[in-house]
Order: C-alpha cells, then structure tokens, then sequence
C-alpha cells in the first residue's frame, strides 16, 4: 500500500480542531472516581513460566466497576531495588497470552505489568482470560462497536478505566518503584497508553506506537481497515446512527487525552499506516499537552516506508535507548 494520508510535510505542522464533548473531563472524573473507591489488587500468584531470568506472577485487579481484570506481573530474578515499571497495554483483538511471550521490557531490568484486554483475545496470539460482563448494549460483536450508541456503555469506557486501574494496581505491587510508572503500547495498546497519559498525571514516561482511536473521524474517512472498518460496516447497516456513535467517539478520543498529558513521551509511525492512518498520530503528538501548561521531551519518528507494523524492533530498540535517558537509568 502506497502513502495514502498526508505527505510527511503536512502531518508535522497536522493539528485538527477535535470535536470535544462540554463534559469530557467530568465524565472521565466521574468513571474513574466509581472505579476508585475499592483497593486496586485483588491477588498476586506466583507462577512457573520455566524462565530462569524473569519471576512472574499472575496478578488480578479491579478495573471498571470493580470488575476483576489479569496481568502478568514480571520482574528480573534477583533484582533487589524498587524498578521502574513498564505496564504495557495489547492490541486489538488480543489477549495477554502466555506470560514468556513479552520479555523485552523485563530483560530491560524493568518491572512490567501486561494488563489483559477483557472481552477480547479470540482474535490472535494466545487468548486471554479477563470476560467483559457489562457487554451487552446495542452493538456489533467486535470491541469497537459494543455499545458504540452510548459512551456510558462503550466497550473503551470500560477498557481505559482498566488501563487506568492497571498503573494503580502496578503501584501496590512488590519491588515497584511508584514514582516511576510508564505506560507503553502499540495499535489499540498505543491508545490505551495515551488514554492513561491524559488521565493519570503523574506518569514518569509514555511510549506510543500507531495509536488506535486517534483523529477518529478522519480515520473512519480513509479507511476500511481494521476496527475503523468495523465502525463504518456497523454504520452502513444503521443508517442514522452516526451522530450517537461519534458522539460516543468523542469520549474516547486519543487527541483529546494527548492535550491533557504531562509525561515526557515516544511516538513512532508508519505512513502506510491504513490501520491506524499516520495523521492520527501526529494529531496526537502535535497537541500533546497544550492543555497542561507544561512542556514534556517528546519525540516522533517516522518509518516512510512502513504500514502498521512501522519501525518494528527499530522503534523498539528506539525506545529502549530514550526511556533509559529519561528515567536516569544510564542502561546504555
């Protein structure tokens, strides 16, 4: 697939003016306060995963309406120290699989969390293990159309309030540094990440990767991939319903979340992205903190050349370097 969104040019000066619902921040205050008022761990197992490096745990928290939401929990093996934590949040589709299958972070000699997608993990990878009870408003079967006619019952209000609840379960946990929590994803987990960044004010760093749910209604005029994809098939059935469901859009929006961020933060994108078009992305990171009065390090790198899989492990590699900058770690 040819570059099919805005030249290179263009996406960095990219700067939309974002439909933003009057009472944005009082319905994210008025979610996460419900979903606050409980301990976040609910219990920490540990497991044999047959790695002799890396301890693990299987670790259960209450996310959105108290809900219990897993995670892998991992640390090195006989790191003594508080660590900064890493709490990496999975695309779509996708579950928290098996706990040896991301080890980048803890052979970084970070902790990580890697939170469970509920209702979700059927599509790739090796499933998940956390159930959506509350999915049962009117929608299509995939995640990006459950209850998209009303952001009380969308399915991304109940999956960022986890996300949110993940950084204040990975907290409480053993050997955790709390003062330095970093939120990292790529696709939908990229969005979730930014979601966390614009909600949780006091994260040490953000590392976003093609980020779902970014410049939504753009994104649903280019493209019929992927979860965008699935919006425009629910609509073309209901005819008549996309005012709701872009209203419902508004909520979730990344640009919004991204404007209220305060972390230093990590972008990386391909421009033959068409599952999440490059022009969200840049929308995200060229509003990013304005709202804040702040003025975070954050940096963008582009791969010309790439569709969604974008720098790969380049970026990877990319971030691995910037966030021990960040962090003081002095790793390189």
């Amino acid at each position: 697939m040819p570059a099919f969104d805005l030249p290179l040019t263009e996406l960095e000066r990219h700067r939309p003016d974002i439909e933003e619902p009057a009472d944005f921040d009082a319905f994210w205050t008025s979610t996460l306060k419900e979903a606050g008022q409980t301990d976040a761990v609910v219990s920490v197992r540990p497991v044999e995963t047959g790695l002799r490096l890396t301890r693990t745990w299987d670790v259960t928290f209450r996310g959105f309406a108290g809900d219990p939401v897993r995670a892998w929990f991992s640390r090195p093996a006989g790191a003594g120290e508080p660590l900064p934590a890493v709490v990496e949040f999975a695309g779509y589709g996708r579950g928290r699989g098996l706990p040896h299958e991301r080890l980048t972070w803890v052979n970084a000699g970070y902790a990580h969390l890697l939170m469970d997608n509920r209702g979700q993990g059927d599509q790739y990878g090796c499933g998940g293990d956390t159930p959506d009870p509350h999915a049962v408003a009117p929608g299509g079967p995939g995640p990006a159309v459950r209850g998209l006619l009303s952001a009380a019952d969308y399915h991304y209000r109940r999956l960022i309030t986890d996300a949110v609840r993940a950084v204040a379960a990975v907290r409480g946990l053993p050997g955790v540094d709390p003062a330095r929590i970093v939120a990292a994803g790529n696709s939908q987990g990229g969005g979730l990440a930014l979601a966390v960044a614009g909600l949780v004010p006091d994260l040490a760093a953000v590392l976003v990767t093609a980020p779902l749910l970014c410049g939504i209604r753009r994104a649903l005029d280019l493209t019929d991939a992927g979860p965008y994809g699935e919006i425009a098939a629910y609509l073309s059935v209901h005819r008549g319903a996309e005012h709701a469901a872009c209203r419902t859009l508004s909520y979730v929006e990344g640009v919004s979340f991204a404007r209220r961020a305060q972390a230093p933060a990590h972008f990386g994108v391909g421009l033959r992205d068409t599952v999440c078009p490059p022009s969200g992305t840049y929308a995200a990171f060229n509003r990013y903190a304005e709202l804040t009065g702040t003025d975070p390090r954050k940096e963008i790198h582009a791969y010309p050349f790439n569709g969604h899989e974008g720098g790969d492990a380049v970026q990877v590699r990319r971030q691995l370097d910037w966030l021990a900058a960040v962090l003081g770690e002095g790793r390189r």
